[in-house]
């Protein structure tokens, strides 16, 4: 992966490929934004340019540096086979190993799943690319204690030793207490990557101990746009049945929003709140707001019930409904306990 094949993100680059220059490179990083706009690949793309023999500076143009693209070691981390290169990312237990998944049992389907989607599979892909079906993936003790082994031994090649932790907000926290030490006493000559999408989901002691590279990321009408034709409808049918409140339908409802698989419940509670966001700039700051659900009469209508006596509470709603679908809470009753608290909240404008 080099830098010119990542759309935008040209400051951060530059950014970056000049503290390389320098030679202050930070061993601990976390490198912040979605998969879908490029964190991964900017991590590879970093690590690539990193260990280039013969590194390209330009005169011209919006990009400073890259990679080469054509050195052994370019090419052997491009492909995901450079020897002192080690991915970690979530797991799950599979048809295939049945208990105690551990990442070096996945390697092979991991490098295969990147170079396919070229570095952009989001996790929900990843989930599917596995056929983990509702299960949670989680980065466990076992991994870590495997990233401070790694760390441990002499680069087969004589240079940097590498790791890049795709999605740490899945690690454990016995996994993560297991990394505190390396994050703030690295081997010689180590650079660790962690490429993920909140730091609001890791512990406070590993962000202490990484330096936060930040993407520059669509904003929130980009987000809701391409979320709208998968939710937008079961949005509006939910939303409806919070007003009207009976049981029967409302559990209805509850029951077909439960069938989706947990990644697919954190992504329809995101877009959700994101539209209740931009409903609350619209009716406090007149700010304009194209929900493009499809329905055009709930589009007109639906703003002006979110309003500064009642965002905060839809905001705390959903942000522990999505916290208790990450921690594996049962689908049913925290969807069920989101209606009311949103039923309530929505009653309050």
């Amino acid at each position: 992966m080099r830098f010119k094949d990542i759309a935008g993100q040209r400051d951060v680059i530059n950014r970056l490929t000049e503290i390389i220059d320098s030679g202050r490179v930070s061993h601990a990083q976390l490198v912040l934004g979605p998969t879908a706009d490029g964190s991964l690949q900017m991590a590879l793309a970093y690590l690539q340019y990193l260990c280039c023999e013969h590194r390209v500076h330009h005169t011209e143009g919006d990009l400073r540096a890259d990679s080469c693209g054509e050195c052994p070691s370019c090419k052997k981390v491009s492909q995901l086979m450079h020897p002192d290169l080690h991915l970690f990312f979530p797991t799950a237990t599979t048809a295939r190993i049945t208990s105690t998944p551990r990442c070096e049992d996945f390697a092979a389907d991991f490098r295969e799943f990147v170079l396919e989607k070229h570095a952009t599979g989001t996790l929900d892909d990843w989930y599917a690319w596995l056929d983990i079906d509702n299960k949670q993936g989680l980065l466990r003790e076992a991994d870590a204690s495997a990233i401070v082994q790694s760390l441990s031994m002499k680069a087969y090649e004589g240079g940097w030793k590498m790791v890049v932790i795709w999605m740490p907000e899945k690690m454990n926290a016995a996994a993560a207490n297991e990394l505190l030490k390396t994050l703030e006493e690295p081997s010689e000559k180590s650079v660790i990557l962690l490429v993920g999408e909140s730091d609001e989901r890791l512990l406070p002691t590993i962000r202490s101990r990484v330096q936060t590279v930040r993407l520059r990321v669509e904003d929130g009408g980009r987000r809701r746009e391409n979320g709208s034709e998968q939710y937008a409808p079961l949005l509006v049918e939910w939303l409806r049945m919070l007003f009207k409140l009976k049981m029967k339908e409302l559990g209805a409802q509850v029951d077909k929003m439960a069938t989706m698989g947990r990644e697919q419940q954190k992504q329809f509670l995101a877009y959700a709140l994101d539209v209740m966001r931009d409903c609350f700039l619209k009716s406090a700051a007149g700010m304009e707001c194209s929900l493009n659900s499809g329905d055009q009469k709930f589009d007109a209508m639906f703003p002006s019930m979110v309003t500064v006596n009642n965002i905060e509470l839809i905001d705390e709603a959903f942000n522990d409904a999505l916290f208790a679908i990450e921690r594996n809470a049962y689908g049913k009753i925290a969807l069920m306990e989101l209606s009311f608290r949103i039923s309530k909240a929505l009653k309050k404008r």
